[in-house]
């Protein structure tokens, strides 16, 4: 039975941080410019969208008189159709997440739960329904949803990889996960082959601590997992630099060849870069605008 004490304690430590989630999320998404159209485009709805000149099956209802009327060409007054659907997002909360190799860099977790939440937030403000994987927190709209996915997002998982959620896929849905996919790639492949079957697409960002990238270890060195489940002591990591980045670039091509397979996309993010950088990536692949 769960100590009530420390429950509480527990809870009063992960509400204690959404507040600067959530502040530097909508920092964040202030940054990034949706343009005068966001994601709408032309069709059937009640708002004017822009004049278009009159184009051969047209109809005549369909011709404003009044902008026609400034000059010797006919327009048509198109209106706007907002393309709202859903995006399912996954941000690995496992404990590998929790490593930074210097104080003065975000922890990869933090930095994917920012740009996780941040990305929700222009979507919402562009009118989609956004939520997580699975059954915990299905897509909707609004300032409520963006506090669920921060108090959500908040909670850490207890093994050191946690694997990529594929339940409760929505058909056609997009999908976003973020993560350092360093776990088991098998668990990566079945998520996106399920969300394949179901005809969404999406994109993996993978955030890694540039230490991680660029291996600087040298000498006696202890290499222990954070969630403490895996230690191993060298006494020259140097030797062990080849090798290392060779597992990491043949992991980025499995990535690669997956998303390839699938119709997914697939993009790099390391801490010590801009956030602002990656969040672009993600809102202009979300959008069509990146391959």
């Amino acid at each position: 039975m769960t100590n009530p004490i420390t429950l509480r304690e527990t809870a009063e430590a992960e509400a204690g941080r959404l507040p600067p989630l959530l502040a530097r999320a909508k920092q964040l998404a202030g940054t990034v410019l949706l343009g005068e159209h966001g994601r709408r485009r032309a069709g059937l709805g009640d708002n004017f969208w822009q004049y278009r000149p009159a184009q051969p099956g047209d109809s005549r209802r369909m011709i404003d008189h009044r902008r026609s009327a400034r000059g010797d060409q006919q327009f048509v007054r198109e209106r706007e159709w907002q393309i709202a659907q859903s995006v399912m997002l996954w941000v690995d909360q496992g404990a590998s997440m929790r490593f930074a190799s210097d104080k003065h860099l975000d922890s990869k977790i933090d930095r994917a739960r920012l740009l996780g939440l941040a990305t929700a937030i222009l979507l919402v403000r562009g009118g989609e329904r956004v939520g997580l994987t699975g059954t915990s927190l299905p897509p909707r709209r609004g300032n409520d949803q963006i506090a669920r996915l921060a108090q959500t997002l908040a909670v850490d998982a207890p093994q050191d990889y946690a694997p990529p959620e594929h339940r409760a896929m929505i058909p056609h849905a997009r999908a976003v996960f973020i993560s350092d996919f360093l776990g088991d790639i098998a668990e990566v492949r079945l998520a996106l082959t399920k969300a394949a079957d179901r005809g969404v697409r999406g994109m993996l960002l993978q955030v890694l601590d540039p230490a991680e990238e660029h291996f600087p270890f040298r000498g006696r060195t202890i290499f222990e997992s954070v969630g403490g489940t895996l230690k191993h002591e060298t006494l020259k990591a140097n030797e062990l630099r080849d090798r290392y980045l060779a597992r990491l670039a043949a992991r980025r091509d499995e990535l690669t060849g997956l998303c390839r397979t699938t119709g997914w996309q697939f993009g790099i993010h390391h801490t010590s870069e801009s956030a602002q950088a990656a969040l672009l990536w993600l809102y202009r692949a979300l959008d069509g605008g990146t391959r």
